[in-house]
């Protein structure tokens, strides 16, 4: 007797308003009634690769035409493809390390809250029996956060691709993936960098200790734990005398791990120029907006067996408290 549910899948499983594939078969298949098998563990689409014998990764991955047996396992492919994106996204994108939270809508207008504080309401201070509570009041961002779709275009036809093993295209998929995260960094760092006003470095052509003590200190009632700069910058910052004890030194040459001038992490990202630094509070300075996951022409991808069939992520991003964001620029020589 099949262990497995038999679960009639098509394309319309992909076109539920709020919903993903993988939530829709959890439905009709859930998790919690596989608890103490040898399926536990598994969500319901990787229940389905193994109802098919489908392997999608390691030295003894299948052909892609596996996936094409049958209508029900083609519908499965869609899926494939986009949790493939989706790990390239994560496996490469640095997103994670700068936003504060990350806001799911189900539309491309969306206004964040903004809450503002004067100098006395960040005091806090002791209220009297009987007295008025002070208030801070939260109201709806005046600027629009714009949501930017990125993605490409797979254009291959099944015959030309149908005898190679679904490990290799996995990796093309994984590419596209990082590609998506890259510009979306770049989003990101404009986002940062709108509205700022620099701070200039002392000296023409570098980047000083006192420089970075002069950045830190203009946090104020934040705290400067997140750097964003290039690899040339990058390289200006571990030039900096205070920054090359022997220590700290032995630790980025065995492990690679870069030194974190006032306790702050450094991510190395060529979508910020050469001649600027961006610090922040990564707690309170970056709100991530996506409508949706990675979305993929599931039409295309199970009707025509992919031709021509778009990959696409939608984002955005605004700043929460703008205070928690300061930029430095070099000085030009």
């Amino acid at each position: 007797m099949s262990i497995f549910k038999a679960i009639n899948l098509d394309k319309t499983m992909y076109k539920v308003s709020g919903s993903t594939f993988t939530r829709e078969l959890e439905k009709l298949d859930p998790s919690a009634e596989y608890a103490g098998t040898e399926l536990a563990g598994l969500d319901a689409y990787q229940r389905q690769l193994k109802r098919f014998d489908i392997h999608v990764g390691g030295a003894q991955s299948d052909m892609i035409q596996k996936f094409f047996q049958t209508s029900d396992s083609a519908s499965l492919f869609p899926e494939y493809v986009s949790r493939a994106v989706a790990q390239g996204m994560n496996d490469t994108a640095l997103l994670g390390e700068i936003i504060a939270t990350k806001t799911n809508v189900n539309s491309l207008d969306y206004r964040s809250i903004v809450t503002d504080l004067s100098e006395e309401d960040k005091t806090i201070a002791a209220v009297a029996e009987g007295a008025k509570i002070p208030e801070t009041a939260i109201k709806l961002s005046d600027v629009l956060v714009k949501l930017v779709k990125r993605g490409r275009m797979l254009v291959a036809s099944y015959e030309a691709i149908k005898f190679h093993r679904l490990d290799l295209f996995t990796v093309t998929l994984k590419q596209i993936g990082a590609y998506i995260a890259r510009a979306q960094m770049g989003d990101a760092v404009s986002t940062l960098l709108s509205g700022e006003t620099l701070l200039n470095t002392a000296d023409a052509g570098k980047v000083t200790y006192a420089d970075l003590l002069s950045l830190w200190s203009n946090f104020g009632d934040y705290e400067m734990n997140t750097i964003l700069a290039s690899p040339v910058m990058v390289q200006k910052l571990l030039a900096i005398p205070e920054m090359q004890d022997a220590a700290a030194g032995l630790a980025f040459h065995g492990t690679g791990k870069l030194i974190t001038p006032l306790g702050a992490k450094i991510i190395k990202t060529p979508c910020v120029a050469d001649d600027t630094l961006i610090a922040l509070d990564k707690r309170f300075a970056l709100e991530m907006v996506t409508a949706g996951g990675v979305q993929v022409d599931y039409d295309k991808l199970i009707d025509s067996q992919l031709e021509r069939a778009a990959i696409t992520s939608i984002a955005g991003f605004g700043k929460i408290f703008p205070d928690a964001v300061q930029v430095m620029k070099v000085k030009a020589a």
